[in-house]
């Protein structure tokens, strides 16, 4: 019972682990932003400082999903994808979420690299 319930967090911390870090980096990020870059000013915030940490974290807790997406895979690898309930299922969704995890890896690398590289304050 207590493999069964490891195994089931483990499929959908690594199918949807990774989109909600990304949206959470998305949306952590834009308001950064607007804070850094508001009508009211600085407040002494480094904005290339926290989205660095931001992106890092975001980068290992996609990495956690990716490496808990692979365990479930080599956990049922001998059961097909179409095999029966819940192995199958399981097996499916770790498949679909270890490319899905690596594409969600490279749009966060893609987000805080480029609004470190950018200067996204342009004030007229």
């Amino acid at each position: 019972m207590r493999r069964a319930f490891g195994l089931e967090f483990l499929q959908w911390y690594g199918l949807l682990g990774a989109a909600i870090v990304w949206a959470a980096q998305l949306v952590l990020a834009y308001g950064l932003t607007v804070a850094r870059c508001g009508a009211g000013g600085s407040f002494g915030l480094s904005l290339d400082g926290w989205e660095v940490v931001l992106m890092a974290v975001a980068v290992l807790l996609t990495v956690l999903a990716e490496c808990a997406a692979v365990a479930v895979f080599l956990e049922t690898r001998p059961i097909e994808h179409d095999g029966p309930p819940p192995d199958g299922r399981r097996h499916f969704f770790a498949t679909g979420a270890m490319v899905g995890n690596l594409l969600f890896l490279t749009v966060i690398l893609l987000t805080g690299i480029g609004i470190v590289a950018a200067a996204p304050c342009h004030q007229s």
